[in-house]
């Protein structure tokens, strides 16, 4: 491709049909990040047997271990992102968690397979922010959202293959060459990365800006520092940091939920999360579409909050039928509206936190919100449930787990506010960025 350097009002250098391709390689690795990322989840019940853990253990590997190294490396990376090429970190980061799942099957016991999950979080701290960033690049603001939320498809369907593939290798190959199985591939989607994707120039799509690379990157402290101004991104990070505690929590103990409570198979149990994981792909999608629309219908940028509050407060019932109600035939229903209502807040929260940043920040900022998002969701869902599930053992034996999960639905009340209060602010947030680009151009 031809140097990086633009000037104002310069065509854009992809063709639609490449930044959709660009899209769809960047989609696909995030399914094998997903895939990667869940599989432990419906295995955690067969490690547990052979390697003799308790729920407490089990929410660490699934949660707090992953999380504190994927949040705390994925600043620096993204730092990294918004200076050197997105394209080249991404691969590389891919073949280290691909490798590093594959390892998980050689663990021996607890502290083996606790190191290889760490690495897995390793990995994918270099997943997220690069990707955001790129695909920020290749479509302009009005459809960011949209672009956004087929990007983050990747959570469901890799989720849905990942609960397909470990329900079926758990019962035919077991669960360490299911590790190796699911992780091998991803070094594959690595090397497509590397030899297929081209780095768009920073800001190509905001079309008011200059793509020139001539500026430099401000360090990290100062991004944070721009985004703890936006009253907006203080909600939005909280909002979705609490929605993942729960998303997170009730998505690694869903299976074990599954089979000591309604005394289903370890393959029934993979099939059904695989078809639940894959119509959440709805919600996801249609959150970042519904804001995009809604915003642009009414001229009211606040809609980029307002649809994941009001889907996380009509996401609560459901969740209690899905943990309370004793058959299965409420159960399954219940956990697919509660999969597509889920999903909602991804693309609208991912795309205004790019939105209240300027273009070389972009990277860093995805970087902060994902660490509120996983420090509180991963890190702390699972294993919180998995104490919390531990300690109303003795009166509740197999049903600990139930209300262990209806304690962590809660929280969701707590994240809508956040969002609704959020709103208040956005606008304003919005328009004091789009004025210090407009300001820094003109200089």
């Amino acid at each position: 491709m031809s140097s990086n350097h633009g000037t104002r009002g310069q065509a854009p250098r992809f063709t639609p049909r490449y930044r959709n391709y660009a899209l769809g390689v960047l989609f696909l690795g995030y399914v094998v990040n997903f895939i990667d990322r869940s599989i432990l989840s419906i295995l955690l019940e067969p490690i547990k047997l052979e390697l003799e853990l308790n729920d407490t253990q089990l929410g660490l590997l699934g949660g707090l271990a992953f999380a504190i190294f994927y949040t705390t490396l994925g600043i620096p990376i993204a730092a990294l992102a918004d200076r050197w090429s997105r394209v080249k970190i991404l691969s590389i980061a891919m073949i280290v968690w691909s490798g590093m799942t594959a390892l998980c099957g050689l663990a021996q016991n607890f502290v083996m397979l606790l190191v290889t999950r760490i690495g897995v979080g390793v990995g994918e701290a270099g997943a997220s922010p690069p990707s955001h960033s790129l695909i920020s690049d290749y479509f302009p603001m009005e459809t960011r959202a949209t672009a956004l939320s087929i990007y983050a498809l990747g959570i469901p369907f890799g989720s849905m293959v990942g609960n397909f593939v470990g329900g079926w290798g758990a019962a035919e190959l077991g669960w360490r060459s299911t590790f190796v199985l699911v992780g091998l591939p991803g070094i594959l989607v690595a090397l497509l990365i590397w030899l297929t994707l081209r780095e768009p120039p920073r800001g190509m799509a905001d079309t008011h800006v200059s793509t020139s690379e001539d500026t430099s990157a401000p360090g990290v402290k100062e991004v944070l520092s721009l985004l703890w101004q936006r009253v907006s991104f203080r909600h939005l990070s909280f909002a979705a940091g609490l929605h993942a505690f729960v998303g997170y929590g009730a998505g690694t103990w869903n299976a074990p939920f599954l089979i000591r409570s309604h005394d289903m198979p370890i393959t029934e149990v993979g099939s059904w999360l695989a078809l639940i994981s894959g119509i959440g792909a709805i919600g996801t999608f249609l959150g970042g579409y519904l804001a995009d629309k809604l915003s642009d219908r009414s001229d009211d940028r606040r809609w980029y909050m307002w649809v994941p509050g009001y889907s996380t407060l009509i996401m609560v019932p459901f969740q209690f039928v899905a943990y309370l109600y004793g058959g299965i035939w409420a159960v399954i229903p219940s956990l697919m509206a509660v999969s597509i209502l889920g999903g909602m807040y991804l693309g609208p929260s991912f795309a205004m936190t790019q939105g209240l940043v300027t273009l070389r920040m972009r990277a860093v900022a995805s970087a902060i919100l994902l660490f509120m998002l996983n420090i509180i969701g991963m890190g702390m869902g699972p294993y919180v449930v998995g104490i919390t599930s531990d300690l109303l053992a003795p009166p509740y034996a197999t049903d600990s787990l139930r209300y262990a999960l209806c304690f962590a639905v809660l929280v969701n009340l707590w994240a809508a506010i956040h969002y609704f209060t959020g709103a208040r602010s956005l606008r304003g947030d919005l328009e004091t960025t789009e004025a210090i680009i407009a300001q820094s151009e003109s200089a």
